[in-house]
């Protein structure tokens, strides 16, 4: 940061509604002068949205998939080639903003950076951000192009069935784009990456920011091997079984306990695993220890958002320095909370349901 730009930044943090004219009278400079020095104060991550809304101390930035969730719940049994009663919900989703805002709803600061498409459904991902406190200043936003979109479908028991997803303006997410957006990235306390981006920005992202933790959703067996090459750059990983096995490069179809597949990962470099054990819970991993997490038993209604949800409780779990498995207790509670309403995010979620939650559950 420059002189001058500190100088700036001082006064904002004292006057942030103050006018460009006034700053500029105020420093001896043009309007046009002032305006330049805080598009740089922007891109650098100083300064976030409207306003000039200083940047927190700490903060995440979410990288990753955007969507409109369509999700079929099935009254009855599943009949496959049939048309079957039950309910249809369309909501706000992605993997990526999901977790954001999960983490917010937690009382973390967000920075999301997705795509958002010119059509209704953008707008109301864009609303649906804003209104959990979610930043969305530095997504990327094509006005020609359509929203992506993903279909689940639920069974009587609210286990997924089948899923389509229409994922293609993510791709415009590339590491071009992301590079304009190396300042808020840099002054992040952590990254968040979820598997959806493509390649080159995943590439990037490793390569230029590899040196930040880095919390990483696979996101699906499919896209989970896009990761291989950055597996050393991840600081925690939170896979299913099958996923893990594909990461660790074992044979998928070979019969391998989750502790040795957490501990392929440690020696490939991961510091931090936390293995979906379904029903059982998760198994905590770290070099030095490994402790399987419990499940709190609940009546399920909705599976889709439990894996969001638990990412965003091991990551606020970080922003306030919670230990490992602790983390991995909170991310329970916080994935046990999604899992009993049929949104795909408990609005009810916050630090403190989860804190008198794990309270209430002595298995924890």
């Amino acid at each position: 940061m420059t002189n001058r730009e500190q100088q700036i930044l001082e006064i904002l943090r004292h006057n942030p509604l103050i006018p460009q004219q006034e700053l500029a009278d105020l420093l001896g400079l043009s309007r046009s002068a002032v305006a330049g020095h805080i598009m740089q104060l922007t891109r650098k991550g100083y300064i976030q949205g409207k306003g000039y809304i200083i940047a927190p101390d700490r903060y995440a930035v979410v990288i990753g998939g955007a969507n409109i969730d369509l999700c079929g719940h099935s009254s009855n049994p599943i009949v496959l080639q049939d048309s079957n009663p039950g309910h249809l919900d369309a909501s706000a989703g992605g993997v990526g903003r999901n977790i954001a805002e999960n983490l917010s709803r937690l009382g973390s600061t967000v920075e999301f950076i997705g795509a958002f498409g010119g059509d209704s459904w953008g707008q109301d991902l864009k609303d649906s951000c804003h209104q959990c406190g979610i930043g969305t200043d530095h997504s990327l936003y094509k006005n020609d192009a359509k929203t992506s979109s993903y279909l689940s479908i639920l069974d009587d028991q609210g286990e997924l069935l089948v899923a389509l997803n229409d994922m293609q303006l993510i791709e415009s997410l590339n590491a071009n784009e992301l590079s304009k957006r190396a300042g808020v990235i840099d002054r992040a306390s952590v990254l968040v990456l979820d598997a959806n981006l493509p390649e080159d920005a995943l590439n990037y992202l490793f390569t230029r920011h590899g040196a930040k933790p880095i919390f990483v959703d696979p996101v699906s067996s499919i896209k989970a091997s896009k990761l291989i090459p950055y597996i050393d750059k991840i600081d925690c990983l939170k896979p299913n079984s099958l996923e893990a096995k594909i990461l660790a490069g074992v044979d998928i179809d070979a019969d391998i306990e989750p502790s040795q597949l957490a501990k392929s990962l440690h020696d490939k470099g991961v510091p931090q695993v936390a293995i979906s054990l379904g029903s059982q819970g998760v198994l905590a991993s770290s070099p030095y220890e490994q402790h399987v997490v419990p499940a709190i038993p609940t009546q399920v209604n909705n599976v889709t958002g439990a894996g969001d949800a638990m990412m965003a409780g091991l990551i606020h779990s970080y922003l306030n320095n919670r230990n490992w498995v602790e983390s991995v207790e909170f991310a329970i509670g916080a994935s046990h909370l999604a899992i009993t309403v049929s949104e795909t995010i408990n609005k009810q979620l916050t630090e403190q349901a989860v804190l008198d939650l794990l309270e209430e559950s002595p298995q924890c």
